[in-house]
């Protein structure tokens, strides 16, 4: 299985336990879409950066595109979208999907509506203003 392959699976899995499997609808709500503008700016900076200068590699044959090792990768097109593959975006995106999916999956059924750390007692107290 390709790594294109994977990463439009991870993206429907993502998909499917969002609108399904939990109901949270989350790719219904604006806010998402806005949060993850936000986060995808930032990944397609360290991306760049990553492959940019060579630092992670890869195969061509696993991904869209057919650049092969070179010095540089391009910043856009042979599949690649400021220097890093484009099946980073599914993944990128399919893990922050799901976390906030499960994330308020969660928040809804109450657990841990406290949230308490593992310090102690007086240290809790200390930080009490903060609740």
């Amino acid at each position: 299985m390709t790594y294109t392959q994977i990463g439009i699976l991870a993206v429907g899995i993502a998909i499917f336990l969002d609108l399904v499997v939990l109901h949270t609808n989350i790719l219904k709500k604006g806010i998402w879409w806005i949060s993850y503008a936000i986060v995808i700016s930032f990944q397609f900076i360290t991306n760049g950066l990553l492959t940019g200068f060579a630092i992670v590699q890869y195969d061509p044959a696993f991904t869209i595109g057919s650049n092969f090792h070179s010095d540089r990768p391009p910043i856009f097109g042979d599949g690649r979208i400021f220097f890093a593959p484009a099946e980073d975006l599914m993944f990128g995106f399919a893990m922050c999907l799901s976390v906030v999916a499960i994330w308020i999956f969660l928040g809804s059924k109450g657990i841990q509506q406290t949230p308490i750390s593992n310090t102690s007692e007086k240290m809790r107290n200390r930080f009490k203003f903060l609740r």
